[in-house]
């Protein structure tokens, strides 16, 4: 069973490697090289990545969603565990309760950004690139991107704290 959890664990933080950089990637790396060009030409490359990655990362999702939910078992978390109040209020409680809410969070804007706002911006940028529904649609897009950034750095400090504890 340890080589399995050790496996699981291996699994889970490549997924979260590949999820997160693929963020970062697009965030630091792609975008601002597409602002520097034709804007039409942007839109083309930014929906075929975003199409691209969007299959990566809801794969990785899938992979981070069983690996975490095994993980979790074999340190002896239960369903019975979410309505047990001293597991609550316990620090690893805390933590996986903050990460499962995290979790739950990003799945949501990620599914927002990837099926609504991507889409209807890639679309509207393709069709006019400097119309004000383009820009407006490319901001929303935009900030859900970087929040969720945001959010995936929460979500390995905390697998952090659930590793190694709360620092305080």
């Amino acid at each position: 069973m340890h080589t399995l959890y050790l496996l699981s664990v291996y699994l889970h933080i490549t997924a979260a490697i590949i999820w997160i950089g693929g963020m970062f990637f697009l965030v630091l790396v792609l975008v601002p090289w597409l602002r520097k060009g034709d804007r039409a030409q942007a839109g083309r490359v930014m929906k075929e990545a975003g199409q691209r990655f969007r299959t990566i990362g809801w794969a990785c999702f899938g992979v981070v969603l069983v690996t975490g939910s095994f993980n979790l078992y074999v340190r002896g978390v239960r369903f019975s565990s979410f309505v047990d109040p001293q597991w609550l209020a316990s620090p690893f409680g805390k933590a996986v309760v903050y990460k499962l809410s995290f979790f739950a969070l990003v799945l949501l804007l990620s599914a927002v950004h990837d099926f609504w706002h991507g889409p209807r911006a890639t679309l509207a940028v393709q069709k006019d690139p400097r119309s004000p529904e383009a820009e407006r649609f490319r901001k929303q897009a935009s900030h859900l991107g970087r929040l969720n950034m945001l959010l995936a750095l929460a979500l390995l400090g905390l697998g952090v704290i659930l590793v190694r504890g709360w620092p305080w």
